[in-house]
This record gives structure tokens, sequence and C-alpha cells, in this order.
């Protein structure tokens, strides 16, 4: 992408919402929600969040910090144009190396930008197993030797 990719910022419930209703990619110490807004606007929209579960408010908003800088770095790299993205900060957030959680955010970026397929269900489609009948009342298998 380039670095001229303009970056809005996702304020509203009804924003992140939205976005979790796309698709998501977690990867070590990051959730990344995306929703292809597909309105013609071309800018990059990018949210924050950290529930209580990960700690108190100085580690939340910690987590929420190194989210906003690692999106900062690697949104314009690797991010679509056209997209909200919800950062959802995990347990490990605050405290991970700044290295692996640059790694964490660049592969779940990378992996929603490539669109995946829809999986061929063509040979590995399960069928269910036919329920064998028997005509005798024999408890041995059909194919045994008598």
């Amino acid at each position: 992408m380039t670095d001229l990719m303009k970056i809005d910022r996702l304020l509203r419930r009804p924003q992140f919402l939205a976005a979790a209703k796309g698709v998501s990619q977690a990867r070590g110490a990051v959730v990344i929600q995306q929703l292809d807004r597909a309105d013609g606007d071309a800018s990059v929209r990018l949210g924050f969040t950290a529930t209580r579960k990960i700690g108190g408010a100085v580690v939340r908003n910690r987590a929420k910090r190194r989210l906003r800088e690692a999106a900062r770095l690697l949104t314009p790299l690797h991010g679509r144009a056209g997209c909200d993205y919800v950062f959802i900060a995990r347990m490990g957030t605050a405290d991970r190396d700044w290295d692996r959680l640059l790694d964490d955010v660049k592969s779940a970026l990378t992996r929603l930008a490539t669109p995946r397929a829809a999986p061929d269900m063509g040979e590995r489609a399960v069928s269910p197993a036919p329920i064998p009948t028997r005509a005798s009342s024999d408890p041995r298998p059909a194919d045994q030797d008598r």
C-alpha cells in the first residue's frame, strides 16, 4: 500500500458492531476483525478495544497504546483500502515482546488481506456412512469368515 492511505478512527459502538460481522484473525496477542465496507471510500478506519478481562485500566490502556502504534506502522503496508479494522487486545498484549507483537499484527493483517476461496467440497466432502443392514441376526461382521 502507499503512505498516502487515509486512516480514520472508529469511535462509535455501531461501527465496532458492524466490523464484528466481518472476518477475523487471531494471532498471538491480538485479534483483528475486518469489514470490507464496499462504499467506494478508499480510507481505512481503525478501532481498538480491550476488555476488563485482560486487566485494570492501566493494563488496558497500555495494551491499546501498543496496538495503536503497531497499527500505525503496519496498516499502510498490509491493510486494504476501504476496510474497517478492529484490533482487540488479548491477555498478553501489554507484556508481549514488541517484535513478537508486530509479527502477530503483521501476520493477521496479511492473512486478512489475501482473499480465501470458499472450501472446495469436491472429493473431500464427507457423506454419512451407510448404515449396515443384516438379514441374519448373526453378531459377527459380514466380512468375517464363518
